[in-house]
């Protein structure tokens, strides 16, 4: 795998792989294979298919759905020749999708397997659609187009443009060029760190949602590293441990799904013994979990990963040292940069503080991102002139570079792994007939981490329903931000400037937490 620590470009890899290891299996979705030489032929196909349906280079296109073996090679084939892949979360609701279509201007919409009608219902409202090819269309297209010789697009050139949830209450697309995927590979190669090779026979488990950095961001670990990806249309218990009975050597999850996991009838019939490394994010491990996942995956070593979508995922690690059965105070932390990123904690200014005192995190690597697409104010407030990204997060770093997060500066809640901002929340229940005010917090929750919290103050002369709340908003947004619990609270707090002052909204929810984060 040394051999490719240079390459900075899908077409490299490409080339390399369909060469040095063309009759391994790339990619498994159910029954079905493709080899590392069929996936370069077929790239090229998809390259004069899109060329036939009128998309260049710097074109966007789109994919609605779940996970599925073509969305991966649409968005590698893509990215070979410089055409952007902007992939829609499915939970979201039909208003947010079509939101994010027309802001991508995308002509050409892929519909993964279920989602064709969803997608056509929104054409009305998306005139730049040109073409709508559902998964089996897509792939039928695919093996009818010739195979064309191509122009391959540069380490530079966007290639992934990710959509997080915007404090404002619109999402905001994060370009991502092909330096940002592969910049990093060769400095953790260099410091030696094991997790940074692979055997030739490893498979990588692919169950986290395409639209995440986490879910895409394997695909491209699996083919970078030149291994097979298992790739399954969304997380379950039961799907994972088949996963593991497939053989794959990495995961990643989120605490929640890997406590889902573990405690899953299957999971004590499942053989774990291939399993080499088990990395989760989102949030801490609790030791309680730790250790019954030690308990039952034996062989595996355990890496927490810190990132963010604006920082191409991981920039961050806890290794597998720092896990303690006992317990120590590192497990508190999201452990240190990864070779190649700088982390700094600074003041409202920009100033950095010194170590042990609470700052904003930034960053700074290869692997931040281009821009905000068509965003140029929020591009110059989340990155400024020098390269460093603003992270959101209040942290302290300790002597030996160890990042303890406290807060979330932006108030994202983090429930599931899906992140949550309160002003898309609160956007979707204002208008309710019986609300006046609404300020939207994240909760402690036992199972997924945070729950989302609904505190509104009524109408004058109008009682709240609080599961009229809940129904309201589940109409206008995706499950997953639906509140799953509502408080009639007779004023909101606000400082001198009237800013709600959500801290102490959460503070009585929290007072048993060490910090402000589950």
């Amino acid at each position: 795998m040394r051999e490719t620590a240079q390459f900075l470009t899908f077409d490299a890899f490409f080339n390399h792989w369909a060469h040095d290891r063309g009759d391994a299996i790339a990619h498994e979705e159910g029954g079905r294979t493709t080899t590392f030489a069929q996936m370069d032929v077929r790239s090229r196909k998809i390259a004069a298919l899109l060329r036939e349906l009128g998309v260049k280079k710097g074109d966007r296109i789109a994919w609605i759905g779940k996970n599925a073996d073509i969305y991966f090679q649409i968005f590698y084939a893509a990215a070979r020749i410089g055409v952007v892949m902007a992939p829609i979360g499915w939970r979201l609701a039909p208003a947010e999708m079509a939101f994010i279509l027309n802001d991508t201007g995308a002509k050409v919409v892929f519909a993964g397997e279920g989602f064709a009608e969803t997608v056509e219902a929104l054409r009305a409202d998306i005139p730049a659609i040109a073409h709508v090819l559902d998964e089996n269309t897509a792939r039928a297209a695919i093996e009818a187009m010739p195979d064309i010789a191509i122009v391959p697009a540069g380490p530079d050139d966007a290639a992934l443009q990710l959509y997080t949830s915007g404090t404002t209450g619109h999402p905001k697309g994060a370009v991502l060029c092909q330096r940002n995927f592969f910049g990093l590979r060769k400095p953790a190669l260099d410091a030696g760190l094991p997790w940074a090779e692979w055997d030739r026979d490893e498979a990588i488990l692919v169950c986290m949602p395409c639209s995440h950095i986490g879910g895409t961001g394997l695909g491209i670990m699996a083919f970078s590293g030149g291994v097979r990806a298992i790739i399954q249309s969304e997380f379950t218990a039961e799907g994972a441990l088949r996963g593991v009975a497939q053989g794959i050597t990495r995961f990643f999850i989120v605490p929640a799904a890997l406590q889902m996991l573990i405690q899953h009838p299957l999971a004590q019939e499942t053989d774990f013994s291939r399993l080499k490394y088990v990395l989760y994010g989102a949030a801490p491990i609790p030791l309680a979990l730790l250790s019954e996942a030690v308990t039952t995956i034996p062989n595996a070593q355990f890496m927490q990963c810190y990132g963010m979508t604006e920082t191409t995922g991981t920039i961050c690690i806890l290794p597998p040292a720092d896990h303690d059965m006992a317990g120590n105070a590192r497990m508190r932390s999201a452990g240190r940069a990864v070779p190649g990123v700088d982390l700094r904690i600074v003041d409202v200014v920009g100033g950095e503080v010194p170590r042990g005192t609470v700052g904003e995190i930034e960053t700074r690597s290869s692997s931040n991102m281009l821009h905000y697409w068509n965003l140029p104010e929020a591009t110059a407030r989340t990155m400024n002139a020098q390269g460093w990204v603003r992270t959101g997060d209040a942290a302290y770093m300790d002597d030996d570079g160890y990042v303890y997060i406290q807060d979330r500066i932006k108030d994202m809640i983090i429930t599931g792994g899906e992140n949550v901002y309160p002003a898309e929340v609160e956007s979707a229940i204002y208008g309710h007939p019986d609300v006046a005010e609404v300020a939207v917090i994240g909760v402690p929750d036992a199972r997924w981490g945070e729950a989302v919290k609904a505190c509104v103050v009524p109408r004058e002369g109008h009682g709240v329903d609080p599961e009229s709340v809940i129904a309201w908003a589940r109409q206008r947004i995706a499950g997953f931000k639906v509140p799953k619990s509502v408080d009639i609270i007779p004023a909101l707090p606000r400082n001198p400037t009237g800013k709600i002052m959500r801290r102490a909204l959460r503070e009585p929810y929290w007072a048993q937490m060490d910090r402000q984060v589950n």
